[in-house]
């Protein structure tokens, strides 16, 4: 490989690794156990169509809900900590 095209290729492989870092962002986080609701719910012996199946399954929604604002929240809060902060060389 020529001198010449190594920058070229770090800036790629760079580029890369950064950009695969975004990929899984906005994943939902997983509710406790990270098994499927309806599973889960059915395995505590609650029958589909209950009411204790129905609260079952909201429990697992507001826990996922409360997940993914808590990551955003602090995804936030880091990107104003490092606003307020920066940090020169």
């Amino acid at each position: 490989m020529p001198l010449a095209a190594a920058p070229r290729l770090l800036t790629a492989l760079a580029l890369a690794v950064a950009l695969s870092a975004c990929s899984a962002r906005y994943q939902n986080p997983v509710a406790a156990g990270g098994d499927d609701d309806d599973a889960v719910c059915q395995s505590r012996g609650y029958a589909q169509g209950s009411p204790d199946y129905v609260a079952c399954r909201k429990d697992r929604d507001v826990q996922r809900n409360a997940a993914t604002a808590r990551a955003d929240r602090r995804q936030r809060d880091l990107g104003e900590y490092m606003l307020n902060n920066p940090v020169r060389p």
